[in-house]
């Protein structure tokens, strides 16, 4: 980034053209402070910039480039101090200061901005989703050494700071019918007007505006909080990640804003820990590099999938800090923390203490043998490093050795009372799935320990204390805090959303390993400070995704993760579609990618795209694209009571954040129309006598109402085929508040003669060849894992998995009976299925793979 994207967006307008368009589009006269600033920007700033980049780039003449810029940093750290608010102008905020740099790009630059006011500017601006992900892609993480950077450059006339313009570089009045107001970005040329594909909340306005607009909760609103858990900086998501956390969120926030609601939503990276320094030595980098370098790629992968935050940020903030440590010393002064001496895991080969992600073993509760140092996957409890059994360092495969360490811990039983009280209004009253409140319950009713909230690492939150100043805050203690820190970056007026309870509803999303710390110890915490704090109303978690019949590995090259399904030349619309479509919300489920293209084949193409198109070539084919009279009969109520029926069955759903389910309604409403159209012939009666012309043109009036509804339904799934449909519909903006306002009415929002546009396909169908390709693709090295089999000879083994699957079949009759709840009934129906397997090998059988239902 330089001035006003001109490097990054490759933006072919002079300074003022780009900036005043946007004020005359929006019904704004530009002020004289906020011309004066572009003036200013267009004769001082850009020049600098341009000749410091020359010098930098094309010249070699890095050293220099201080002189050049000193004079109009300097200014602008000045302006920038004397304001009360953290923007050049008051009713602008970023649309001068968003032009001047990036962190992207100030990360490289040969020399520190020394100005402290400036500086801070250029870490909040630089956590923008826009920035990051711009800077990405353009400089594809190489700084002021990408070619494309250097190539602009070398088409540029020579700029001399101090004379005025770019010399053979001319400019037009911003009325001039020759302003070619188009961004060319990613080699696909959009404009203000029409963005398909991109982010639709703040994230595009800064893109391609340059004003950062802030949401707040509003009275008399639904205002809606939110939150997805932080991904791990050093990890790339894998398809299981993404939908457990990120894209189940972006789908709720959608439809909130549809149904009118006031949302926000936030996410960002996590960013402490001893991941990332492993990570760092690896890459031979800093720690703080390799957050700046995956911050760029988590946002990357998040704007392909089209996920809408409003701000995604980060942990490693001053903000972070401060809120930290502030909620440490409430806790400290109102006796809820302990000191205590800690027997830790220290790595001798490795030279360090191990944090518990990076200890594994077997766990003392159920002898899982790859439980990691704070929990077990299998039996789901917490547990301590020291207590693991055969423990190993998951970085050099020794044995580490026990040492003590003097740390700070939360205490939990202090606080349970307390804890229990909210626990049971907030269940009661709010939408927490199944598997979230057994996992709770069975936390607490095994009865609250002290948990240590303190480090001994270098790379993390600085613990205040003066007697444990060379420790950090623990990242489960320290990470759910990135909400509120994320937050305060996004709005200096952060407590608005984070302590007022009485006017904000609070969603977390995440996978259900995240679950105690959300449900138990970050509540805890905000507990203890005693400071108001806006606390999960709605806690969302999903079971597991698995890739085929494995799991996602990275190193073994098994499964699909979010840097590669761009490169499948599927649309991310489809990859959005089919994960929403298995998301594990009662039980595990499995990627296929079979299963993947008979949905895509199946539903999308000749269930939903079938009907949508039909719908359209029959206005446009019969009816010269203009919606024709409905005289509605019995067979025309019908439906239209169907798919009300179906729309109200769709807000329900949503409403209770069942988003699989709502999809299927979805699919219900277009197969009803399908059938209704084969049924009525409408391509029959049109060349009929006048009854029969008049039929046709009710069943395709009715036809096409239905495809504008899906089109407003699809929105929290597929955004881009939902704006592609209302944009060959020709629907009016005021479709999509309409239809799911309220309980929802399913009313006629293309009325008689509305003229509606070019039809087209909105899907391909994916050919076999094209999956067996991919699936070999990402299917790894990897070999399939045979399960320990009992030779069929040993008739004691025979008789002892018999009488297991045998009590475990009655254990899963009574539960069913019991009517106990999904996640329980489905754990020991797992347990029956792989006894069934081991007494299908004992007897020296081939297991047949298990069927199991959908849930």
């Amino acid at each position: 980034g330089i001035v006003r994207f001109l490097i990054r967006f490759r933006i072919s307008l002079g300074a003022d053209d780009a900036c005043n368009p946007w004020l005359l589009l929006n019904g704004q006269e530009s002020s004289d402070i906020v011309n004066q600033w572009l003036e200013w920007e267009a004769t001082e700033l850009q020049p600098a910039v341009m000749q410091a980049l020359h010098m930098v780039v094309l010249q070699g003449k890095g050293a220099d480039t201080p002189r050049v810029l000193r004079g109009p940093l300097s200014y602008l750290d000045q302006s920038l101090s004397q304001r009360t608010t953290p923007f050049l102008t008051a009713y602008f905020e970023e649309l001068l200061s968003l032009y001047v740099f990036n962190r992207g790009v100030c990360s490289s630059w040969p020399f520190t901005v020394g100005n402290q006011t400036l500086q801070l500017w250029f870490e909040r601006v630089g956590m923008l989703a826009a920035c990051v992900s711009a800077v990405q892609t353009v400089l594809q993480g190489k700084g002021l050494k990408a070619e494309s950077l250097k190539t602009y450059l070398q088409r540029q006339p020579t700029t001399h700071h101090g004379q005025g313009q770019v010399q053979g570089r001319g400019t037009q009045p911003c009325n001039s019918p020759e302003v070619n107001f188009f961004y060319t970005f990613s080699n696909k040329t959009v404009t203000p007007w029409d963005p398909p594909g991109l982010s639709l909340g703040n994230a595009a306005s800064v893109f391609l505006t340059g004003c950062f607009l802030t949401s707040l909760p509003q009275e008399g609103k639904r205002n809606v909080l939110v939150t997805s858990a932080l991904p791990y900086v050093n990890n790339v998501p894998h398809l299981g990640n993404i939908i457990g956390c990120v894209l189940s969120a972006d789908v709720f926030a959608r439809y909130g804003r549809l149904r009118g609601w006031n949302v926000l939503y936030v996410c960002g990276t996590d960013e402490y820990g001893t991941a990332t320094e492993n990570k760092a030595r690896e890459e031979g980098l800093t720690a703080q590099q390799i957050c700046d370098k995956y911050h760029a790629v988590h946002a990357s992968i998040y704007q392909w999938f089209q996920v809408d935050f409003d701000f995604f940020g980060r942990t490693t903030t001053k903000k972070q800090t401060e809120i930290a440590q502030n909620i440490f010393w409430r806790l400290h002064e109102r006796g809820f923390l302990l000191e205590d001496i800690v027997e830790q895991l220290r790595c001798e080969a490795c030279q360090r203490f191990l944090a518990d992600r990076f200890v594994e073993g077997t766990c003392p509760f159920c002898s899982y043998p790859e439980a990691r140092g704070d929990q077990c996957d299998k039996c789901g409890k917490l547990i301590n490093a020291v207590e693991l059994r055969e423990p190993t360092c998951k970085v050099c495969s020794q044995t580490p050795v026990v040492q003590s360490s003097k740390h700070l811990f939360l205490d939990l039983p202090k606080l349970e009372a307390e804890l229990e009280q909210w626990l049971e209004r907030s269940t009661g009253s709010g939408d927490w799935t199944a598997n979230a409140k057994q996992i709770t319950r069975s936390w607490v009713r095994d009865g609250l320990k002290p948990r240590c909230i303190t480090r001994d690492l270098k790379w993390g939150t600085p613990v205040p204390h003066p007697d444990f100043s060379d420790k950090v805050f623990y990242v489960w203690f320290d990470a759910p805090i990135g909400y509120l820190s994320i937050t305060a970056n996004y709005t200096d007026q952060w407590e608005k959303w984070w302590k007022n309870p009485q006017q904000v509803e609070l969603y977390n999303f995440m996978a259900k390993d995240n679950v105690p710390f959300h449900s138990v110890v970050f509540p805890c915490s905000l507990l203890g400070a005693q400071d108001n704090y806006t606390l999960v109303n709605h806690l969302v978690a999903t079971e597991y995704l698995n890739y085929e019949d494995t799991k996602f590995s990275k190193s073994r090259g098994v499964g699909v993760f979010g840097d590669m399904a761009k490169d499948t030349g599927i649309p991310s619309d489809v990859w959005r579609f089919y994960l929403l479509y298995l998301r594990p919300e009662g039980q595990d489920s499995a990627f296929s990618w079979v299963d993947m293209a008979t949905k895509n084949n199946s539903e999308l193409l000749n269930n939903l795209g079938n009907f949508i198109n039909r719908a359209g070539m029959f206005v446009s084919k019969f009816f010269e694209s203009c919606v024709p009279a409905m005289a509605l009969q019995q067979e025309d109520k019908r439906l239209l009571a169907q798919v009300g029926w179906e729309l109200k069955q769709y807000i329900n759903l949503m409403d209770r954040v069942k988003i699989r389910d709502a999809l299927k309604c979805i699919l219900n409403i277009s197969r009803h129309g399908n059938q209704y159209i084969q049924v009525n012939e409408p391509w029959k009666k049109i060349k009929g006598d006048e009854t029969d012309r008049q039929r046709s043109g009710t069943v395709t009036g009715v036809s096409v109402n239905v495809a504008c509804l899906l089109s407003v339904m699809l929105q929290p799934y597929m955004p881009t085929v939902s704006h592609t449909i209302r944009q060959q519909l020709n629907a009016p903006p005021s479709v999509t508040g309409t239809l799911l306002q309220g309980t929802g009415n399913f009313v006629c929002s293309l009325p008689v003669g509305h003229h509606i546009g070019t039809v087209s396909p909105l899907f391909q169908k994916l050919e076999s060849e094209q999956i067996e390709s991919l699936k070999k693709r990402f299917g790894g090295q990897q070999t399939t894992a045979q399960p320990a089999t009992t030779p069929a000879s040993d008739p004691a083994a025979q008789t002892s998995n018999l009488l297991s699957a045998l009590y475990q079949g009655e254990k899963v009759r009574t539960l069913k009976g019991q009517k106990a709840e999904k996640t329980v009934i489905g754990a020991e129906v797992t347990k029956l299925l792989e006894l069934k397997k081991q007494l299908s090998l004992a007897e020296g059988k081939d297991p047949e793979p298990v069927l199991t239902k959908a849930s």
